[in-house]
């Protein structure tokens, strides 16, 4: 992976986090923004400017890719770099958590 790319998006934004996230299954902006109220309890809402502008960015960065558009709405999914960086993460968020409970990271 690009060492640019990785020092960009690790630590992620929670935006970023639950964009990247939604987008293992094809989705538009709309959908994911509904699709994170959900996950979250509604305690995190992605405005459209911030919406567009995360997906502009991850698109140009490789990690999303358009697939298609449908009724004007351009949907998205998570490029391999994109599950690299995921996962990369994932695994710092796992670790976080096991630290709070006092636990040794493995």
């Amino acid at each position: 992976m690009d060492s640019r790319l990785r020092k960009i998006y690790v630590p992620m934004t929670e935006t970023g986090f639950y964009i990247l996230y939604c987008l293992r299954q094809e989705m538009h902006g709309y959908s994911i923004s509904t699709r994170v109220k959900e996950l979250t309890g509604g305690e995190i809402s992605i405005s459209a400017g911030t919406m567009y502008g995360t997906l502009s960015k991850m698109e140009k960065d490789g990690l999303i890719r358009r697939t298609r558009e449908e009724d004007k709405r351009k949907l998205y999914l998570i490029t391999p770099t994109g599950e690299e960086i995921l996962g990369i993460e994932l695994k710092r968020i796992e670790r976080l958590y096991r630290n709070s409970r006092g636990e040794k990271y493995e």
